[in-house]
């Protein structure tokens, strides 16, 4: 499938400038306003990332050093379960809970 644009005038494209591509005058040469500083942000030219991301890639990145399933372990509990021998350890499960919240939020 092919686009054919060679229909389209000169008035049907959008050629207005923003004041963010506009170039600077003369007045404000070597200054950088505050609305340009978030400009030159949105484009990409400066990127900070929160404590938040940060931490969140970490996690991400400790995610991918388990393996996604342990088949092993879950046909273990499917057969625990079958035969109504599986028991959950509340103490040891309430430990777990503490731990990855702390993991997560500190």
């Amino acid at each position: 499938m092919s686009v054919d644009l060679s229909g389209i005038g000169q008035g049907q494209v959008n050629t207005q400038r923003t004041t963010v591509d506009k170039p600077a005058n003369s007045q404000n040469a070597g200054q950088t306003t505050p609305e340009q500083a978030k400009a030159q942000s949105a484009r990409g030219e400066n990127v900070n990332l929160s404590n938040q991301a940060r931490n969140l890639k970490q996690l991400e990145q400790k995610l991918g050093d388990y393996p996604e399933m342990d088949d092993e372990r879950i046909e273990e509990i499917r057969t625990a379960l079958e035969n109504g021998t599986y028991k959950v350890d509340a103490e040891k499960l309430a430990q777990k809970m503490l731990d990855m919240d702390k993991s997560i939020f500190g």
